[in-house]
């Protein structure tokens, strides 16, 4: 019996340490610029990893002191939480399995179209009032500014890998035929323009291609790119956590049957004694 609950104290020590990655890659989502702004994924990822530990440590504590009620939800629990990122899982794989780069015509970078992304995710930046709090958001950082100081030439910004995000929102499609003059100043060709987005496009740093169609596309392909990412992490940690949950069960059951079986043999001496 003993064996056991030291047993179930390690298991539920590792659940507590699998809550980590969880927390750690809410918090990285936090951090990256397209998360901070449009706020889908960090927060039910924290909220989640945050239960995981917050679980995890009741049945560290209900193992430690001996409380089987603690210890029945902590197995509750934790399986509701296994299910839940189980199917956080299934769901960014769902909503970020489109999506694709376009080569820009004598580019090194790549240009983005809004219709390649899933439904889903583009409801997430479409609407006037929703775009124009992630618009603010997107010009308050300095992922545009920054291209001036690094790009003096054309053809260092022709040969620039470029982010998704600075590809779509710093700059004029490549189609509209701007002339470069640095890589958020471009002079309007004479020419009728090539689509809606060439005449969004305005040199007022505020504003730049910040209304696009290709600044959308942009954000959720750099989204998706953090979303992958952060996908492969709560696949190893679910895997990780569907052993440690069944080692759990199995030890709770043995330590249960270990625990029938001394009362048993307890009466049956105390029978025996009374004969």
């Amino acid at each position: 019996m003993v064996l056991d609950h030291t047993l179930l104290a390690g298991i539920n020590f590792l659940a507590v340490l699998l809550a980590v990655p969880v927390i750690v890659v809410g918090a990285w989502l936090s951090g990256q610029t397209p998360d901070s702004c449009v706020q889908l994924l960090q927060w039910p990822v924290l909220v989640l990893g945050i239960a995981l530990l917050a679980v995890a440590l009741a049945g560290f504590v209900g193992t430690f002191w001996r409380i089987p009620r603690l210890l029945l939800f902590h197995l509750a629990a934790m399986l509701l939480l296994v299910l839940a990122l189980a199917g956080l899982v299934i769901f960014i794989y769902a909503v970020t399995a489109n999506g694709s780069a376009h080569p820009a015509t004598n580019r090194a970078y790549s240009e983005y179209e809004l219709e390649d992304y899933s439904g889903w995710l583009r409801r997430r930046v479409e609407g006037r009032h929703r775009w124009e709090r992630i618009r603010r958001c997107l010009s308050s950082t300095s992922a545009c500014a920054d291209l001036n100081q690094t790009y003096r030439s054309a053809e260092d910004f022709f040969a620039a890998r470029l982010t998704p995000l600075q590809s779509g929102c710093c700059k004029p499609p490549t189609a509209c035929g701007y002339t470069f003059v640095n890589p958020t100043y471009w002079i309007s060709p004479i020419s009728a323009l090539a689509g809606a987005d060439c005449t969004l496009w305005s040199n007022d740093q505020t504003v730049l291609c910040y209304g696009c169609s290709s600044c959308k596309a942009g954000l959720l392909a750099d989204l998706r790119r953090e979303w992958r990412k952060a996908d492969v992490v709560l696949v190893i940690t679910l895997v990780a956590l569907v052993f440690v949950y069944a080692m759990a069960c199995f030890a709770y059951r043995s330590a249960k049957t270990d625990q029938l079986f001394q009362r048993y043999k307890q009466g049956d001496a105390g029978g025996r004694q009374m004969h």
